[in-house]
């Protein structure tokens, strides 16, 4: 692999040299045209091809003369003052062009002396914007020069850890967004491809499984989704998060995950039921993530990008425990603590990534690029007719190029300059693959392509830390998988809401269809953009409450809450029976329904399925056929576990799952979906260096939970304080910033 890849490097490098030559034949042959005192034709005329011979040759004449002669005229003029070097080089460049238009062959052509300084010039400019531009979408080139900018900023070199005067290793985390383990091990195994062997979709994964390091599958909670499963991991709980979306009654919220002043409360609610300012206290760097982990570098961070008004009494102990964990001294003020920890605000990293015109260049190269490969391959889709299938007009391929491409290239910088900086530990979300696998499905050609540039985005992180003054481990991670299948409105033709309306009694209403996936990306490009979070589209109504006497239908993936505004507290079987006493039989007797959880008021958490299926969750009492049964031996305890929390909902509704084809039924519009149970999207990875203590093969690592204790142990990171007292009432939500 390392043989093939210098083959593409200089293969690279061919190619550019030819298109800067292309570009340089172009502007001469322009010039040509528009300058009076320049002509490349002989005055009794040539063909259209013996122009295009002569100013390719000129100008390739041209290149090997700046490219040779060019560094030791600069030598020789350094010391000219400065004054007269100005009009010197654009002599002296203007001298080459004449030189090499000499050295054409069969040159019967005409410039003027002061024009070949023009012409040398425009062709100069040209050639330079294209070679810069081109070796921005080199990684290699693109890599050293994050490594020298961000070496310019370095500042803790030469700080020292051990007593031999070495430095601790620090940790980088890289979290793949919805990369499942059974996709990633395809992804590092050879293809084919018309009976030729293809390297893999992940060459620098696949070397390290080959050398250095270990993957192991882990077991996500029952809502397998980033905002549970990273809560979790920074946080250490994801207690009372049921879903991506659920609605509190107490407060009249819908509490959405990726929503800016949610993902702030639920981090604070984490940081007090734990005592613990997070995973990456006090020294570390969050990047893209939607929450902090206690970081004291943020960039790119949803639930700090928002603007905080006051701080009440639970954001003063929450500081409390922050400013314990950055060494504060006692007696500080907490809120200037918080305020300074949380002064890194979501869209500052856009801004330091785009300061920089290289890396403008770069990403929005890449960006259009993007657009127009998604409209591409939509159309190619929706011709060779793919099923299952979703519409992917509209914005979606902005949407997707913003999380494919910038999010990346912006956060893969941040990671390049903390490794630089050498701080601690860096755990960072790249959310590219999630969002594509969303619309195109986890094992499509198109999702793996992503993955191909993901792992180009790896090695890249990778041979940045050979500049670093620390060493680093390098930890790859996923939050959850995905798992495939046709929309439960594509297979059934109705949505979820019109069956639960159906199953009240209630009139059933035609309505426009969404695209709305939920992805990370689009509450990010909100926030990068300064836009409301609460700028709803026609089809988004899943994520706002209706009138209260009417039930509240949520989906999240293949999992779905069903709540009713008007029964107080939690609604149990008995009641909702006595308001709409053919509801719950209407849903668990429908075949795109995998099992409904309900509290029943003398048998606790019930889980009810088709044909009269029951299973009491506290004592393990089945009745008929087992609703679990298809999800596998852990479904059981982690639907008890969500069944505990205060705020699961009236129902919970979990779609069919198909053991053979593995396929689920989202309850939007994604035919690759997550949040529940069934398929590839409860089983995640985790990468990690030989020389960790990882879990023990045969011990299965389940909930996110887990994954925490682990990372937290190799950082050696311990509860910075104990948990005050803080209820999770209602507190003012902070504006979109």
């Amino acid at each position: 692999m390392g043989v093939l890849r210098r083959w593409r490097a200089a293969g690279g490098a061919i190619v550019r040299v030819l298109v800067v030559w292309a570009v340089s034949t172009a502007t001469m042959a322009v010039l040509a045209g528009i300058l009076p005192d320049f002509r490349i034709q002989s005055p009794t005329g040539d063909s259209p091809t013996r122009i295009a011979v002569t100013a390719a040759a000129a100008a390739g004449a041209f290149g090997l003369l700046s490219a040779l002669v060019w560094p030791v005229l600069v030598r020789a003029v350094l010391l000219v003052p400065a004054l007269v070097l100005g009009l010197l080089v654009f002599f002296l460049n203007g001298s080459l062009l004449l030189l090499a238009l000499r050295f054409t062959p069969d040159w019967q052509g005409d410039i003027a002396p002061a024009t070949a300084v023009v012409i040398a010039a425009v062709m100069s400019a040209a050639s330079s914007a294209t070679s810069t531009t081109l070796a921005m979408r080199d990684d290699a080139a693109y890599g050293r020069r994050l490594a020298r900018l961000a070496g310019r900023r370095r500042g803790a070199g030469n700080d020292t850890d051990r007593a031999d005067g070495t430095r601790e290793p620090g940790f980088v985390f890289v979290q793949l967004d919805g990369v499942g383990h059974d996709v990633l091990r395809e992804a590092v195994r050879p293809g084919t491809r018309k009976g030729r062997l293809r390297p893999p979709a992940m060459e620098t994964v696949a070397e390290w499984l080959d050398g250095s390091h270990r993957l192991v599958p882990w077991t996500t909670d029952w809502s397998s989704q980033t905002g549970a499963s990273q809560l979790a991991i920074l946080h250490g709980s994801n207690e009372d998060v049921p879903a991506f979306r659920w609605y509190e009654k107490e407060t009249g919220q819908v509490m959405v995950c990726n929503r800016p002043s949610c993902a702030a409360e639920l981090e604070r609610r984490a940081v007090a039921r734990t005592g613990r300012a997070g995973l990456l206290a006090p020294d570390g760097a969050s990047r893209g993530n939607l929450f902090s982990g206690g970081a004291g570098q943020l960039a790119l961070v949803m639930s700090v990008s928002t603007r905080r008004r006051r701080f009440s009494a639970d954001r003063l102990a929450m500081a409390r425990l922050r400013s314990r964990a950055v060494g504060a001294p006692e007696g500080g003020d907490p809120a200037a603590v918080l305020a300074r920890v949380s002064a890194t605000r979501s869209r500052t990293g856009y801004f330091a990534y785009f300061s920089d015109p290289a890396n403008a260049v770069r990403t929005a190269a890449s960006f259009f690029a993007e657009v127009v490969r998604e409209v591409t391959e939509s159309v190619s889709a929706r011709l060779r007719h793919e099923r299952p299938r979703v519409r992917r007009g509209g914005l979606y391929p902005f949407l997707r190029a913003f999380a494919t491409v910038v999010e990346r290239d912006v956060a893969v910088a941040a990671v390049v300059g903390d490794m630089l900086a050498g701080r601690g530990a860096v755990y960072a979300d790249l959310v590219a693959y999630d969002e594509v696998a969303h619309h195109s499905g986890p094992r499509s050609r198109d999702a793996m392509r992503v993955l191909r540039r993901l792992d180009r985005a790896i090695r890249l992180i990778a041979d940045a830390s050979r500049y670093a003054p620390r060493p680093y481990r390098i930890v790859l991670l996923s939050d959850h998988g995905q798992s495939h299948g046709e929309t439960f409105e594509t297979a059934y033709g109705l949505t979820l809401r019109d069956l639960v309306r159906a199953g009240c009694g209630l009139p059933v209403r035609r309505r426009a269809r969404g695209t709305a996936s939920g992805a990370e990306a689009r509450a990010a490009a909100r926030a990068a953009l300064h836009r409301p979070e609460h700028g709803g589209r026609a089809g988004e109504e899943q994520e706002t409450a209706g009138p209260s006497s009417e039930p509240v239908v949520l989906a999240s993936g293949n999992l779905a809450l069903i709540s009713f505004p008007d029964l107080p507290g939690r609604a149990d079987r008995q009641g909702v029976e006595a308001r709409h006493p053919a509801l719950l039989r209407t849903l668990a007797e429908h075949p795109g329904i995998g099992f409904v959880l309900v509290l029943d008021r003398e048998r606790g958490p019930l889980v009810l399925g088709g044909d009269g299926g029951e299973h009491e969750l506290e004592t393990g009492r089945v009745t008929g056929r087992d609703p679990l049964a298809p999800f596998g031996p852990g479904a059981a305890a982690a639907v008890l576990r969500t069944a505990r929390f205060p705020h699961a909902a009236d129902i919970m509704v979990n779609s069919a799952y198909d053991p053979v084809t593995r396929a689920v039924h989202a309850f939007e519009e994604q035919v690759g979906s997550h949040g529940g149970l069934g398929g590839d999207q409860s089983r995640a990875f985790l990468l990690h260096p030989f020389d960790l203590d990882g879990p023990d093969p045969l011990e299965r690592l389940v909930g996110a939970g887990a994954v925490h204790e682990l990372l937290a142990g190799w950082l050696g990171r311990k509860p910075v304080a104990e948990a005050p007292p803080v209820e999770d009432g209602k507190d003012e939500q902070p504006v979109a910033g």
